[in-house]
């Protein structure tokens, strides 16, 4: 099947965000993807995340989701990106990933679980973790697809949960933080949940200056197929469920797992 990547420089501009998001979705959806998978926080970004995040979010039944919403179905296609979800702490959102179906009918969400408190940042001063542990796993187009959010790639755990759940596509939407070593951590770690888990990882990233960019496509022995550069932009890439089989009984490892 073909999925496709949508690298963003998003800000602080909603609508631009969103129209440019119907732009790539638009062009992922002529060149023939069944999905395109966007980054986290494609809807409302900033260098730092600040109390702006709170007062901007929305629930999954506001505007902004409902847009998100009418473009998967206006382009007859699957849509996941990250957006700021309302919660019921006052000054704290979720930093949500939500997916959408071809028909606009909302397919799964996943509020971010490992939030980035590291390198001087502070995320969970202005976002609240997800409460629940629960691997999310959605089908579309006869595959299965898990999610994950940036800094939840440091998590083997949460992969191989998703991996256990049926997940062969994990969608990574992320916004790495760029920094010393931080575009090599990023393209490894993809790498090595695909790798570990015998998985296409899909590593979706907002694009510099705000991230790193580099999106990618790693397959299941981590042969990189797809990197994205530095500029913003779509890529539609094949996934092939039959390599996923294929890999999983050259490396029988769910088999061979000793707990």
């Amino acid at each position: 099947m073909r999925i496709a990547l949508g690298q963003l420089e998003s800000g602080a501009d909603i609508r631009a965000n969103l129209a440019a998001i119907d732009r790539f979705t638009a062009e992922a959806a002529s060149d023939g993807a069944a999905l395109v998978a966007f980054p986290e926080y494609a809807t409302y970004e900033k260098k730092k995340v600040d109390a702006t995040f709170p007062e901007v979010a929305e629930p999954l039944d506001g505007p902004v989701c409902r847009e998100l919403a009418a473009i998967a179905r206006r382009h007859q296609i699957a849509l996941v990106a990250g957006v700021v979800e309302t919660s019921d702490e006052p000054g704290r959102a979720f930093n949500t990933l939500v997916a959408f179906g071809p028909d606009g009918g909302r397919l799964a969400s996943y509020r971010k679980i490992h939030l980035f408190d590291a390198q001087g940042f502070g995320e969970s001063e202005f976002i609240k973790p997800g409460e629940s542990l629960e691997p999310v796993v959605f089908e579309h187009g006869g595959a299965r697809f898990g999610l994950m959010t940036c800094y939840d790639l440091r998590f083997p755990e949460l992969a191989r949960s998703l991996a256990d759940a049926g997940a062969q596509v994990l969608l990574v939407c992320s916004s790495w933080v760029p920094g010393e070593h931080k575009t090599e951590q990023w393209l490894a770690l993809n790498a090595a949940r695909a790798i570990e888990n015998s998985v296409y990882v899909a590593g979706v990233c907002q694009a510099p200056p705000v991230s790193v960019g580099r999106s990618v496509l790693v397959d299941p022995m981590g042969v990189v197929e797809a990197d994205l550069g530095l500029a913003s932009g779509v890529r539609t890439v094949e996934v092939s469920l039959e390599t996923v089989g294929r890999v999983r009984e050259s490396f029988p490892m769910f088999r061979q797992r000793r707990l």
